[in-house]
């Protein structure tokens, strides 16, 4: 219920931009800009891709994609001004999806790159294929929420909050809080001093003078702290994270359509083995989308749930139709970016602000400039705040069946390890029971984010007393498992039919290792699984009925 001191009418119209908006702004802005560095920085730095082909390919559509979101949420915050007659509506924060950029990066675009290069393509060529993959994901990613706009409620009522905050809780714990700190730790001094202001301010909530945005200081300290060291001596030198740009601005705006027609109509099927990696971050945005609206609502701006969803998704086909890789999303900073007082300004000069950033590739100044040290720890913030919101949102009931879904990242997270050093190393060179090791978590981390997914809906579905329905997700397990969409044997995934899939195990010389852990056998275990608490449901005593309080959940940036 809002109260009346929420809601501001004035017969002087609706003022769009306010102070308010300057902090909003900054915090927004950063948020995207350390996303497209981590995106480029991950690209370059672990997988080798050719910097200027990032930058001058992905970065830009992935730019345009937030600036389109970003001004659709602007418009719609002016309309709904205007037919409310009220002065102090904030629009929705529109921004890049961090999950999606590591699920991306990590499980789409890196893979890709690699296994073309170790097919004999040229860097360059791989990284086109990469990239191809990437705009076809995206795609599929925001058709998909299109869709999902339509039926926006009956979507929520599908997954189990607990299965869905589960694989993200997964991925924001393990991955997006792990990751990054390995660059904060490479440069401590810098790193730290970030973290503390990042800790204080966004996570403790500690306020600074004249409410100067934390984010900004943050990354303000980090580069004076970078540049002081590198002025003594002490520090790596200007620009070491990057390449030096064009000192000259530039209109870069890629429409590769043809061309990525021309690829999909030969890769189509390569790209559908990525499409279980896809939808569920998808999915995750969708319902996130959704609450994100509720959050808002509860502020006193009460949007449209379909138009928000179908924004979203328009803003990342968008950004797909230009070669952007990464999907927008609503952002859960409604209500606090209300509390600064932002108004529509803000979602205004962030959508111009890194579309031009993009398209114009004053953008490579910032990778350049700015160390990942000094930026990243602002993911740290994300990556906690996905964690403790999941569990907020989620019936206390249900905190097991989250912490279960954590688990197969971390087969994933040990795998990112591996692939630093199996690389040089012949995987049959290994003892067996190293080989044996390998082969498993290879095949544990294969489509973690849905077995993520699977594993906390079975568990929720238990602690409710639904047997049946926990029984169908393990039975949905078994046929995933089947087609290697989960558990597939070979690093690279594909979804084929078990006859292939283990004579592709035995030309890589992983039949051994793979042994009782063939695709039969996984959906054999998973029918047994199901099988058994089906025998449990009919046998044993169901739990009593518990209820708890759910807190209202949102996207995170």
């Amino acid at each position: 219920m809002i109260s009346s001191s929420t809601v501001e009418k004035s017969q002087a119209g609706y003022r769009w931009a306010v102070r308010g908006d300057i902090n909003a702004f900054f915090g927004l802005t950063l948020d995207n800009l350390g996303d497209m560095i981590l995106m480029a920085g991950l690209l370059v730095g672990v997988f080798g891709m050719p910097a200027e082909f990032v930058l001058t390919r992905m970065i830009p559509g992935t730019a345009v994609g937030v600036m389109v979101g970003d001004l659709i949420f602007t418009l719609m915050a002016m309309q709904l001004a205007r037919r409310t007659g009220r002065t102090d509506v904030t629009a929705m924060p529109l921004g890049l999806d961090t999950p999606s950029t590591f699920g991306t990066v990590f499980l789409i675009i890196g893979p890709s790159f690699r296994a073309a290069t170790a097919r004999g393509l040229e860097p360059i060529d791989a990284a086109h294929h990469a990239w191809y993959l990437g705009i076809a994901m995206i795609l599929a990613s925001g058709f998909f929420k299109l869709g999902c706009a339509m039926v926006s409620g009956l979507v929520r009522k599908m997954v189990p909050r607990a299965g869905l905050l589960g694989s993200l809780t997964a991925i924001a714990l393990v991955i997006i809080s792990f990751l990054p700190l390995v660059d904060i730790a490479a440069q401590p001094i810098v790193g730290f001093a970030a973290l503390a202001i990042i800790l204080a301010t966004l996570t403790a909530r500690w306020q600074l003078p004249r409410q100067f945005p934390g984010a900004l200081a943050a990354v303000v300290v980090g580069c004076l702290i970078y540049y002081g060291l590198n002025a003594l001596g002490l520090g790596p030198g200007l620009g070491a994270e990057g390449d030096h740009p064009s000192a000259q601005l530039r209109a870069v705006l890629p429409l590769p359509i043809g061309p990525f027609l021309a690829w999909l109509n030969e890769f189509w099927r390569e790209a559908v083995n990525y499409l279980p990696v896809a939808i569920p971050l998808a999915l995750a945005t969708v319902v996130g989308g959704i609450d994100c609206t509720e959050s808002a609502a509860a502020a006193g701006d009460d949007y449209p749930t379909g138009q928000i969803i179908a924004a979203e998704g328009l803003a990342t086909v968008v950004g797909g139709l230009f070669g952007g890789v990464i999907q927008s999303t609503p952002y859960i900073g409604h209500p606090a970016y209300k509390t600064m007082g932002a108004r529509a300004g803000y979602t205004l000069a962030a959508a111009l602000f890194v579309g031009a950033a993009g398209v114009f590739g004053y953008f490579d100044w910032f990778f350049y400039l700015i160390p990942k040290a000094a930026v990243f720890p602002i993911l740290i913030f994300v990556g906690l705040e996905i964690t403790s919101q999941s569990f907020q949102a989620t019936a206390v009931r249900h905190y097991p069946a989250v912490a279960l879904a954590c688990v197969p990242a971390l087969a994933y997270l040990a795998l990112i390890t591996l692939n630093q050093v199996l690389p040089s190393i012949d995987f049959q060179a290994l003892p067996p029971s190293a080989q044996r090791w390998v082969q498993t978590v290879t095949i544990l981390s294969g489509g973690f984010i849905v077995t993520s997914l699977i594993w906390a809906t079975t568990l929720a579905h238990l602690i409710d007393g639904r047997i049946r329905a926990a029984a169908l997700a393990l039975l949905v397990a078994s046929v995933m498992a089947w087609f290697g969409i989960i558990h597939s044997p070979l690093p690279s995934g594909p979804i084929v039919v078990p006859r292939v899939a283990m004579a592709r195990v035995k030309a890589e010389g992983r039949e051994l290792a793979s042994a009782n852990q063939t695709p039969y056998h996984w959906a054999v275990a998973y029918g047994g699984f199901a099988a058994i608490l089906l025998i449990i449901g009919a046998v044993g005593r169901p739990p009593e009925e518990q209820q708890a309080d759910l807190a209202p959940l949102g996207t995170w940036s």
